[in-house]
């Protein structure tokens, strides 16, 4: 099996390497080998590598500089997708890329399921769901997931940077109006391993389309921050913790507006592949691998 990575410094992307590496024949790849935005040199880098699945783990993922960022953004969310898309296409590979809960406006009272009609109030929204509708354009055998609050021991994220303040501040403001089910980048990965590996044993079944995959509970960025504090001084990770005070979403404003509810329902992907969500407190329990 031939499987392309793009996005390969990413945090799902190093949770891919890290699962797929001498396991199949990889080629895990960042900006620096691959322009996704460049569609000659998409078309002329899969076709040679001739994959057999290609998952995009590649985005533009900083919300609050999409707003100006906006050429850089469709050209990354959009542009490059499509790319990927139309080259698998040609060389009958099959394409699973990830998207977001910003395609919505976080103004549904209950979670949001596949059917729901997007209403994306971001630039990093819009060019995110621009993305979903390319990928589907141009390839047949294309998986869409949206996923929510990704973090992981790699990159930036909530997690980390809970852990960094800590460190030097006896009070933090976090948000509490703000829900959504926090993700594990490696169960992201794990998600999408799995199915690909049922799509490999059982091709007649093969469904594609649009999935939702996230953690659960279901949290406000307060209560997440208190369960991150409660398993880093359990762990012996902090000497001691921060006063965790709510806040409301406009005692905190950004230049982007973030969904008040992120809540995504996972029953199809359930029903389809069998795929569980994201136990995310599992994910907490080395969280020295964090700092």
């Amino acid at each position: 099996m031939r499987i392309l990575v793009t996005g390969s410094n990413g945090q799902v992307g190093q949770s891919l390497v890290q699962r797929l590496k001498d396991k199949v024949e990889l080629l895990a790849i960042d900006r620096d080998q691959l322009d996704i935005t460049d569609g000659k040199q998409v078309s002329d880098f899969v076709a040679k590598f001739s994959p057999d699945y290609i998952i995009n783990a590649a985005a533009h993922t900083a919300v609050d500089k999409a707003e100006q960022e906006i050429e850089l953004s469709y050209a990354i969310n959009r542009d490059g997708p499509r790319y990927l898309a139309e080259a698998a296409q040609l060389c009958g590979a099959t394409l699973l890329h990830i998207s977001t809960d910003y395609v919505f406006d976080g103004s549904k009272l209950d979670e949001y399921s596949e059917t729901d009609k997007p209403a994306p109030v971001t630039v990093y929204g819009q060019t995110k769901l621009a993305g979903e509708n390319a990928v589907f354009e141009a390839c047949d055998k294309s998986i869409v997931i949206r996923t929510a609050w990704v973090f992981s021991e790699f990159g930036n994220n909530f997690v980390k940077t809970m852990l960094n303040l800590a460190k030097s501040k006896d009070e933090l403001g976090i948000i509490d109006d703000q829900f959504g089910g926090p993700t594990y980048a490696g169960d992201i990965a794990d998600c999408l391993i799995g199915m690909i590996n049922q799509l490999e044993s059982k091709p007649e079944h093969a469904k594609y389309g649009l999935y939702n995959f996230s953690g659960l509970p279901h949290v406000s960025w307060c209560q997440f921050a208190q369960e991150v504090f409660t398993q880093a001084k359990q762990q012996g990770a902090l000497a001691s913790t921060p006063m965790v005070k709510a806040i409301t979403t406009a005692q905190y404003p950004t230049p982007a507006k973030r969904p008040a509810n992120s809540r995504l329902n996972l029953s199809k992907i359930s029903g389809d592949y069998q795929i569980v969500a994201s136990n995310w407190r599992d994910a907490l329990k080395n969280i020295r691998n964090y700092q």
